[in-house]
């Protein structure tokens, strides 16, 4: 018989140098969307207290000019240094990220990417459902993508004149607007999503002459100033401040809340993602079209921040479409780039875009240097194509609905799945505790030492025995969100729901699992710490 409470105590042990491979490795649940690793002690504590990460060769990492040898060529550094990516990641990148990888044995060396999978230096494929934070949709590697900036590079066009303009610019322009809603008519050219909501705000605030802006709890705009400003997620704040004055949350879902907010007249823009990425939180029925309506009557800017939700995810062009929004800008990126190159956009109103571009002094006043170079054209010209070439948007509105119909029984079936939800193929699944006993109690104790630890009981095997990558939809929070590429076939949507339903139910036999999960995840710590 497992003694579970034995089993357990390093998992729930708070010495943090007796155990520190869960604990205090991701105090986040483990592969959360983005954002920084972080604990709730002062910068100073871990200094003292934190074992010092060892990391092989950094006392020879820093050459002398005399040392320095020729940069390598991209072939040469692919055929003679693959296999150094986590050594150098922990010598000159994120070392804590290293460790993490390590601990969960996801420190695969990733060779290649076809389609919806990745493939690692052994041949082994993997079913990608983290795709990148939605950026692979469609698919990784297209070669239609691949060839459209080739063709740029191969033109030698006159690209980024800076005073003057482009073709392709244009064309993208042109080709976004024919596709968006009739209430834009401008587009101004980013190169990440997060510089699309920096742009947003400060033409919002420009066009209205008001300085507030409102956004919803648990939102996900960004990680730059601006964009973390209206950032609803303490996690990613916490320690960047002063932030943007003037920028106020609302509750997600809130007509009245958003209501009183508004009320003011001071409100220069209300920026919402239709589909909240942190969590998938679809809005209520009205939400959105009500929100829609309170910023035209007070003034304010109607902001759809499609970043993650656009470019054919949930089943749509884009996911306002399901509500018959018209919204005054509309910020898109990701799955724009095709994978390849970033790019970003705002597309804006021609009233906000004249307000603010409205005269000659003006007409740079905002901009970004890299902005709707041809490359990045050349790529989102291509992804355009290939969505309407293979019929990507209506194919992910019916895998999306298949995968449903395959996952939304299991809210029935097992007692910790609460919900089943998504739209199109932005879906996610929600675990809570077990309804009574032992198990719950258990439950209560690990979550509250390690939020969102039990999510991981989840992810891990899907990785390990099924060959899948996904995701925790958030910091401390039980959900595990998939974005796979557009071209996911109907037999990997399949063998996902298959795989998940396996992994639950090991899952649920809470201790056993539990358990088993932390001797692995510590045995691989006390290798890293080695």
């Amino acid at each position: 018989m497992l003694d579970a409470e034995a089993s357990l105590t390093p998992v729930l042990r708070q010495d943090y140098n007796d155990w520190w491979g869960l604990q205090s490795l991701y105090p986040a649940p483990i592969g959360a969307a983005s954002g920084p690793i972080s604990r709730s002690v002062p910068f100073q504590t871990l200094r003292r207290d934190q074992p010092a990460l060892e990391v092989p060769g950094r006392a020879e990492a820093t050459l002398t000019s005399m040392e320095r040898e020729p940069v390598a060529s991209v072939s040469e550094i692919l055929a003679s240094r693959t296999g150094e990516e986590m050594a150098l990641n922990d010598r000159h990148l994120n070392p804590q990220m290293g460790r993490i990888l390590r601990t969960l044995g996801f420190d695969r060396v990733w060779v290649g990417g076809e389609g919806a999978h990745l493939i690692d230096s052994s041949g082994e494929r993997f079913l990608d459902l983290f795709g990148g934070y939605g950026v692979f949709a469609i698919g990784r590697n297209h070669p239609e993508a691949v060839a459209a900036v080739q063709e740029v590079m191969a033109a030698r066009t006159g690209n980024l004149p800076q005073l003057g303009v482009t073709l392709l610019s244009g064309v993208l322009a042109e080709q976004l607007l024919a596709r968006a809603p009739g209430s834009v008519a401008a587009m101004v050219p980013a190169n990440t999503g997060t510089e699309a909501v920096e742009a947003a705000i400060k033409i919002a605030r420009a066009a209205t002459g008001r300085s507030r802006v409102l956004y919803a709890d648990h939102a996900f705009h960004g990680l730059t100033l601006g964009s973390l400003s209206i950032n609803g997620n303490a996690e990613f704040r916490d320690g960047f401040g002063p932030l943007l004055p003037g920028c106020e949350a609302v509750s997600f879902g809130d007509l009245g809340a958003l209501r009183g907010a508004l009320a003011g007249g001071d409100v220069a823009a209300f920026v919402v993602e239709p589909v909240q990425g942190k969590g998938v939180n679809l809005p209520p029925d009205g939400y959105l079209a009500g929100a829609q309506r309170l910023c035209r009557e007070s003034g304010a800017l109607f902001v759809c921040d499609e970043v993650q939700t656009g470019i054919g995810r949930t089943g749509r062009f884009l996911a306002l479409e399901h509500w018959e929004l018209e919204p005054d800008i509309v910020c898109v990126a990701k799955a724009l780039s095709g994978g390849l190159v970033p790019i970003g956009a705002a597309l804006v109103s021609r009233a906000a875009f004249d307000a603010v571009f409205d005269g000659m002094e003006r007409a740079v006043r905002h901009g970004s240097t890299f902005g709707g170079n041809d490359l990045a054209a050349a790529a989102a010209l291509a992804t355009l194509r290939v969505l309407e070439r293979e019929d990507l948007v209506a194919h992910a509105k019916r895998m999306g609905a298949l995968l449903l119909e395959l996952t939304q029984p299991f809210a029935e079936r097992f007692e910790t799945v609460t919900d089943v939800r998504g739209l199109g193929l932005m879906w996610a699944i929600e675990f809570g505790p077990p309804a009574a006993g032992a198990a719950r109690r258990l439950w209560e104790r690990v979550e509250s030492r390690q939020p969102g630890l039990f999510s991981q009981l989840i992810t891990v095997p899907l990785f390990h025995e099924h060959r899948i990558l996904c995701q925790v939809a958030g910091h401390h929070m039980n959900v595990i969100k998939a974005l796979p590429a557009l071209t996911i076939e109907e037999a990997d949507v399949r063998r996902f729901a298959a795989a998940l339903e396996q992994t639950i139910e090991a899952a649920e036999r809470y201790p056993r699992a539990l358990a088993g999960f932390g001797l692995r995840t510590g045995l691989r710590a006390a290798r890293v710490r080695r």
